[in-house]
C-alpha cells in the first residue's frame, strides 16, 4: 500500500505561520458500509443520489476541518500569548532571558518521542523506534544523520533558533508584550522578501505592498514612544528576532526542502540535542560572569520556567503538526489574534498608552500580515468570481426584461401546467 503523507517545514520556536506545505496526496476516505438490498432505482435518480452523497461527504469533511481549524486557532493564540505573558512575568523574578531560552529549547528533545507515541497509537503498520528513526533520517540525505551533516545542516539552524528566541525574550524586558507580538508578525514579510531574492519565488505585487506596510508599521511603532526612547532598543531586538526567524525558514527550504511529519519531529529533536551539547556552556559563563546571575537555585521560579516551556512546546507542536487536521491559513490567524489578547492583558497589568500612532501601527502591520496570507492564485480566483457575478447579473436582467415584455396575462398562462399530450 502506498503511504500518503503531508510535508511541512519545521518552524522556529517564535515562528509565525507554517512555512511550506508541498501537498497532501490522495487522501483515503472510509467507504460506506454495505446496506440492505434495495430495489433498483432509475439511472437519473441513482446519479442524483450519488451526487448528493458526494456533496454531503464533502461538506461534512469541510465542516470537520473548519471545526478543527477553530480549535487550532484558539490553541495557537492562547499558547503564544500565554508564553509571552508568562515570560514577561518571569523576568520580574528571574532576569535571565538567555537561560530561559536555553531551558525552553531543551524541551525540543521531546518532539520525536511524542511523534513516535502518536505513530504507535494511530498507525496500522507499527515500526520500531530504530526503523522509524532511520526512515526519518532521510531528510538529511542518503547517509542519514552523520557528524558532518549535524555540524553543517543542524548546527546553523540551532544557532538561528536560539537567536530568534533570545532576541524576542530580551525585547520583552524592554517593551510591552503587545508591541513585541505585533512586531514579530513582520517576519512573514521578511520571509517573502528573502524568498523572492534567494529562492527566486514568484513576484507578487500584493506581497510587496504587505512588506511596505510592515516596514511602515515598524517606523510608526518606533515613533509612538519617540525615536530617542529606550523602546527603540526593544523594537530593534524584535525586528532582529523576526529576521532570524525568516532566515531560518528560507535556509531550511534552500538546504533541506520540505519534511514529512516524522522528519520534522526528528529535526526539532536534533535542535534540542544541539542545544544541550553546545549551548549549555553559555548560561554557565553568563552565571559566573554575573551577566545573568541568581542568588540560589531555590530562588528560581521553576513553575514559571516549566510553564513557559510547556506553552512554547505546545505552540510549536500545534503550529508544525496542526496542518494535518486543518488549513494552514487558519493556523496563521492564531498569531494575529494573539495581539489583541496581549493588548487586553497589557491594558490591565501595565502602563501601556494606546495612542493614535500605536493603534495605527498595529492595524497596518496586521493588515500586511493578512495580505501575506492570500494564496498565489488569489487574483485568478477574484477575476473568476467577478466574472460569475457579472454573468449572473446579465442573466437576471435578461429574465426580468423578458417577464416585463410578456405581461401578467402571459405569465399566468405560462404558469398553468398543461396535461395535453
Amino acid at each position: 500500500m502506498k503511504k500518503h503523507s503531508a510535508r511541512v517545514a519545521p518552524l522556529s520556536a517564535c515562528n509565525s505561520p507554517v512555512l511550506t506545505l508541498t501537498k497532501v496526496e490522495g487522501e483515503e476516505r472510509p467507504r460506506d458500509p454495505p446496506g440492505p438490498a434495495e430495489a433498483p432505482a432509475p439511472a437519473g435518480a441513482e446519479a442524483g443520489g450519488r451526487a448528493g452523497r458526494r456533496c454531503w461527504r464533502c461538506s461534512r469533511a469541510r465542516l470537520r476541518k473548519t471545526f478543527w481549524g477553530v480549535a487550532v486557532v484558539l490553541c495557537v493564540c492562547s499558547s503564544w500569548a500565554g508564553a509571552t505573558q508568562l515570560a514577561k512575568l518571569t523576568f520580574g523574578k528571574f532576569d535571565a532571558p538567555f537561560t530561559l531560552t536555553w531551558f525552553a529549547t531543551n524541551w525540543n528533545c521531546l518532539f520525536f518521542p511524542l511523534y513516535y507515541a502518536g505513530h504507535v497509537c494511530k498507525s496500522a503498520e507499527k515500526q520500531s523506534v530504530k526503523q522509524r528513526y532511520r526512515e526519518c533520517c532521510r531528510l538529511f540525505g542518503d547517509n542519514g544523520l552523520t557528524l558532518k551533516v549535524f555540524v553543517t545542516k543542524a548546527a546553523p539552524f540551532g544557532v538561528l533558533w536560539t537567536l530568534t528566541n533570545y532576541l524576542y525574550l530580551h525585547a520583552i524586558k524592554t517593551i510591552n508584550t503587545t508591541d513585541a507580538s505585533v512586531l514579530f508578525c513582520c517576519n512573514r514579510a521578511f520571509v517573502f522578501l528573502l524568498s523572492w531574492i534567494v529562492l527566486r519565488d514568484r513576484f507578487m505585487g500584493v506581497r510587496i505592498v504587505a512588506a511596505i506596510l510592515a516596514i511602515a508599521g515598524i517606523v510608526m511603532m518606533t515613533y509612538a514612544d519617540g525615536f530617542h526612547s529606550h523602546s527603540v532598543i526593544g523594537i530593534a531586538l524584535v525586528v532582529g528576532s523576526a529576521s532570524m526567524s525568516a532566515l531560518y525558514k528560507v535556509l531550511f527550504k534552500l538546504l533541506l526542502g520540505s519534511a514529512k511529519f516524522g522528519e520534522a519531529a526528528l529535526f526539532l529533536s536534533v535542535l534540542g540535542v544541539f542545544n544541550v551539547l553546545f549551548i549549555t556552556c553559555i548560561p554557565v559563563i553568563l552565571y559566573f560572569t554575573k551577566v545573568e546571575y541568581w542568588s540560589s537555585f531555590d530562588a528560581i521560579p521553576w513553575g514559571n520556567l516549566c510553564g513557559f516551556s510547556v506553552l512554547l512546546l505546545t505552540f510549536n507542536i500545534v503550529l508544525n503538526f496542526g496542518i494535518a487536521v486543518t488549513y494552514p491559513t487558519l493556523m496563521s490567524l492564531g498569531i494575529v489574534l494573539s495581539v489583541p489578547v496581549n493588548a487586553v492583558v497589557d491594558h490591565y497589568t501595565s502602563k501601556i498608552v494606546f495612542n493614535e500612532v500605536r493603534v495605527i501601527a498595529i492595524i497596518i502591520i496586521g493588515l500586511g500580515f493578512l495580505l501575506l496570507l492570500l494564496p498565489e492564485e488569489w487574483d485568478v480566483w477574484l477575476i473568476k468570481l467577478l466574472t460569475r457575478l457579472r454573468v449572473r447579473r446579465k442573466e437576471e436582467a435578461a429574465e426580468g426584461g423578458a417577464d416585463l415584455g410578456l405581461g401578467p396575462q402571459s405569465k399566468s398562462r405560462r404558469a398553468r401546467p398543461s396535461f395535453a399530450r
